[in-house]
């Protein structure tokens, strides 16, 4: 993933700045309404408008019942909706795609986005979810301000400054030129001589909004800059051809913060789409799935699109089932079985056909098994039709033998079904839990909520690869025990599976089951199949009151998996304050 920390700031919860650093698991940790969800909530926000360019929103695409933002007057903070709500990415060239690509050289690069009440319109009539738009645009590179942009009346974003000196744009600048004008020295006194030219240009450029991000226009909204103008020098590298190179300048200028804006805004975009939201309250699906209504608001933000996985997808099935049995996580005794169903005017009219195909098969296959019996049989068989004698008990248990010797009645019965399941039109398939014990298959419905919450969680962490997961409440209705092996599952998703974890949790022993990783890893006793876990890999944040707003405090664990700081208030001590 290109981001390696999101800033929210003026947004629900927050008022100044907060950092919020993403690693492959990130935990938020608080008190109830201390601010939490406002940290999922700005990413459901940047999701929604990178998907549809819309900022004034009531509910998110993402979030379906679980995220009300309000609108724009809700959800900037303290509802003064005339401060402007900052978004801010930080990204890291060593972990994204932008190394030895748009700038090599940048160690950070920052991105900041200012959304507000639109000074754009025309008509004081207009209403307000029509002007809360991207109002402001920064862009960082070590620490350094490279250029700022911002709104204008006529919908556009214009470049307000540039620093045309800093190395990272100058190198985007050199490589461009050498391929397009074949000149392979571009000196630094050529790029002084053009300072001029840059800063007359810096104006001109322009941006249409597009998304979350701004997009440069490819042309300038300025004449040719004059020869007269002092714009034609002597270039140490282009002799006499200077004026070839201030016009190479001016014609790849809006391309060089093209491929700088627009290709790291590319980059965010990229990752905020692969978003995953998972809300507090998962979805508690009917009796009969196959019934079930599907893709409604709720679909993805309540859990229901995990079910329609497991049903079809027959690894993470698999997966679900090993946990939901395993003596060291849920302990059921029961697994996920999908059914078929068939209603009884489809085997009406359907089943001959198929009987008919599959008992010439089975005759094939004793045929097949049984060649030197065959004689036997036809002798039965010609005695019967000349009326000698009936069917006797020896016949009847000879036949019983060849077909049990060579025929799995389950399988023969289970491939029957399949052929009517398979070639039926009008088949559905429901989703059913198998008692181990006795063969008895019920519905979630019937084994408690438990099932039914902690399901969607494992589905998340085991069907995605290279997802950004935005999970609340992950141990909802669920043992104490068993959230500590949610921190496995966790783990294993994000180290292994390339995922990223967002995590806002009252879980105490989710975090304890982390350390006791990072504690094996240094110790070497991990157990067999864990992955080896690091304290660059986990990032704990603690989000508390103050003042006028909430704050995020990081709470970085060391490499025996210990809190180097102490935890505010202590480490859950309810129940050591309850005990004394």
């Amino acid at each position: 993933m290109n981001i390696e920390s999101l800033r929210l700031a003026n947004f629900k919860a927050f008022g100044t700045a907060q950092r919020i650093p993403l690693r492959p698991l990130t935990l938020l940790y608080g008190a109830n309404s201390a601010g939490k969800s406002s940290v999922l909530h700005g990413l459901a926000l940047a999701h929604h408008a990178v998907e549809t360019g819309h900022l004034d929103i009531d509910r998110t695409q993402i979030g379906g019942d679980s995220i009300d933002l309000g609108g724009f007057r809700q959800y900037v903070h303290g509802h003064n909706y005339q401060q402007q709500v900052l978004l801010g990415f930080d990204l890291n060239s060593g972990r994204s795609s932008d190394s030895g690509g748009i700038l090599p050289s940048a160690e950070k690069i920052a991105l900041e986005l200012s959304i507000g009440k639109s000074i754009t319109s025309e008509s004081r009539y207009r209403r307000l979810g029509e002007e809360v738009l991207l109002e402001r645009f920064d862009l960082e590179v070590d620490d350094d301000p490279v250029l700022s942009m911002s709104a204008r009346r006529g919908g556009l974003l214009r470049l307000d400054s540039l620093d045309h000196t800093h190395p990272a744009f100058r190198k985007v600048f050199r490589r461009l030129l050498r391929s397009s004008t074949g000149h392979a020295t571009i000196g630094e006194e050529d790029f002084a001589n053009v300072a001029e030219v840059l800063d007359a240009l810096v104006p001109s450029i322009a941006a249409e909004r597009h998304g979350l991000f701004p997009r440069i226009r490819s042309e300038l909204d300025v004449g040719e800059v004059d020869g007269d103008d002092g714009a034609v020098f002597q270039s140490t590298a282009w002799g006499d051809s200077g004026e070839d190179f201030v016009r190479s300048v001016r014609l790849l200028f809006p391309q060089v913060l093209r491929e700088i804006v627009d290709e790291l805004g590319v980059q965010v975009e990229d990752d905020i789409r692969s978003l995953s939201y998972l809300g507090p309250l998962r979805s508690y699906p009917p009796r009969h799935w196959a019934f079930a209504r599907h893709h409604d608001s709720n679909w993805h933000a309540g859990g229901g699109y995990a079910w329609d996985i497991v049903r079809n997808n027959r690894d993470v099935r698999h997966r679900v089932n090993r946990w939901l049995g395993d003596s060291g996580h849920l302990k059921t005794p029961y697994e996920l079985e999908v059914r078929d169903l068939l209603s009884t005017a489809t085997l009406s009219r359907e089943l001959p056909a198929t009987l008919r195909d599959l008992l010439v098969d089975f005759v094939q296959l004793l045929v097949d098994a049984q060649a030197e019996r065959l004689g036997e049989l036809g002798d039965m068989a010609e005695r019967i039709t000349k009326g000698e004698r009936l069917w006797t008990h020896d016949d009847l248990l000879t036949i019983e033998q060849i077909v049990s010797a060579h025929i799995d009645e389950e399988e023969f019965s289970q491939s029957w079904v399949q052929k009517l399941a398979r070639e039926s039109a009008e088949a559905f398939q429901d989703l059913v839990l198998s008692d181990k014990r006795t063969g008895t298959r019920v519905s979630h419905r019937d084994v408690g909520i438990g099932v039914s919450q902690v399901l969607p969680v494992l589905v998340s962490s085991y069907a995605n690869e290279d997802t950004l997961l935005a999970v609340e409440q992950p141990e909802i209705h669920l043992h104490p025990a068993v959230q500590a092996e949610l921190g496995d599952v966790f783990l294993e998703s994000a180290l292994g599976r390339r995922n990223n974890f967002l995590i806002e949790t009252h879980s105490e022993h989710i975090l304890l089951r982390i350390m006791r990783r990072i504690r094996e890893t240094d110790d070497g006793n991990l157990p067999d199949g864990s992955p080896a876990v690091f304290p660059k890999d986990v990032m704990v944040l603690f989000v508390e009151p103050e003042g006028h707003g909430s704050i995020i405090r990081e709470m970085p664990l060391n490499e025996r998996g210990e809190l180097v700081k102490a935890w505010p208030g202590g480490f859950f001590e309810e129940g050591m304050r309850e005990i004394f």
